[in-house]
């Protein structure tokens, strides 16, 4: 009941944040990069904030240790103005990055939450050390940025997100300990808020997330998924990054390709996996929903790591990123010219097809 009051008052505020943002400037004009045809107000992500911040610290007030709840809420305030700046102003890169550093800094030293050790098959277990503050601050910085990258279409990143954390979720209520239980709540609490906003988000959209939105929910879920890495080990390393599978793979191949075409890697294009899939006849919102079928694809195979011993789990994902480079070379996310792997099958199919007529 808590949860569906959280996404009803998220799907009531949208409308008054959508004021807002014409009020504050923060429209998203249509140009060469944008999709839209029209402006559109963006920061989307405030209703989404004011609708978690409340569940959690109103309707679930009891469910979560408060020194923890406001260290990390300090850290989504930072996260959330360094949104609402950009959307109004649009900052630089390095001014966004700047922002996701200090709220990473409230995360490691003020919440607590960061990585200790790691554990390697056949080799033990290590302590991190002082390599743990590099890591988590990494960790975050990636996770944020990677859901700020797929945030090219209506709905697209908010339903990607609903998956991801609805799945992280489920894993952590079963498979994590009791102690840690807390955490799926907390998760399923900002899941209730994103589907309110959803329907407001959806193609044809009213409103944008926005900086403030795609930085917020990556933030979040940085956070959540550090959680259950606290004590890393093969299997919970590889649950987190399968179910974050689309946003790290945009982002994975984003850089290679920018790399491989002596490009910034910061600099934005029309090549992301989104980009690729329109330019392939689909429409926007079947692209969308395509993108959401993959997700949900990643989010089950997640589902299977728990269940499954180390032998099982190493397989499972090399069969994964075998499927993953066959779509993402059929689909030309690196470049039309560069398929190594499918040329691999069609020089190896065509020795076969020799030999048999020999």
């Amino acid at each position: 009941m808590k949860l569906f009051l959280t996404m009803i008052l998220s799907a009531v505020i949208t409308p008054l944040v959508i004021k807002l943002a014409y009020i504050l400037g923060a429209v998203d004009n249509p140009n060469a990069r944008r999709v839209n045809k029209k402006p559109m107000p963006t920061m989307g992500g405030l209703a989404i904030f004011i609708a978690f911040t409340f569940s959690t610290f109103v309707l679930l007030r009891n469910q979560f240790p408060s020194h923890e709840l406001f260290s990390v809420f300090l850290a989504e305030v930072i996260i959330i103005l360094t949104g609402i700046i950009d959307d109004i102003r649009e900052l630089s890169p390095k001014a966004k990055m700047a922002g996701i550093f200090v709220a990473s800094l409230v995360i490691y030293f003020l919440a607590g939450i960061h990585m200790d050790q790691i554990v390697i098959p056949f080799l033990g277990t290590f302590q991190l050390g002082w390599w743990g503050f590099p890591i988590t601050i990494i960790w975050i910085l990636a996770i944020t940025n990677a859901v700020n990258l797929i945030d090219g279409l209506d709905g697209l990143a908010t339903g990607v997100s609903i998956i991801g954390l609805f799945t992280m979720g489920v894993v952590g209520y079963f498979f994590l300990n009791f102690s840690n239980v807390y955490v799926s709540i907390w998760i399923f609490a900002l899941v209730a808020a994103l589907i309110g906003f959803l329907p407001h988000n959806f193609h044809p959209a009213s409103i944008f997330l926005g900086d403030t939105g795609a930085l917020f929910i990556g933030f979040m879920i940085a956070v959540f998924s550090l959680k259950g890495l606290k004590n890393v080990t093969f299997i919970t390393t590889l649950i987190p990054v399968v179910i974050l599978g689309v946003p790290i793979t945009d982002t994975v191949y984003a850089m290679l390709r920018r790399f491989l075409n002596k490009k910034p890697i910061t600099q934005a294009d029309k090549h992301h996996l989104h980009h690729r899939l329109m330019q392939l006849g689909l429409s926007h919102r079947q692209t969308v929903l395509v993108i959401y079928g993959l997700a949900l694809v990643f989010a089950f195979i997640s589902l299977l790591f728990p269940l499954s011993n180390f032998w099982s789990s190493l397989l499972l994902a090399v069969a994964l990123l075998i499927g993953l480079e066959l779509f993402v070379e059929s689909i030309g996310l690196i470049g039309d010219n560069r398929q190594p792997f499918l040329h691999a099958i069609q020089k190896f199919i065509k020795r076969l097809e020799k030999n048999n007529r020999q």
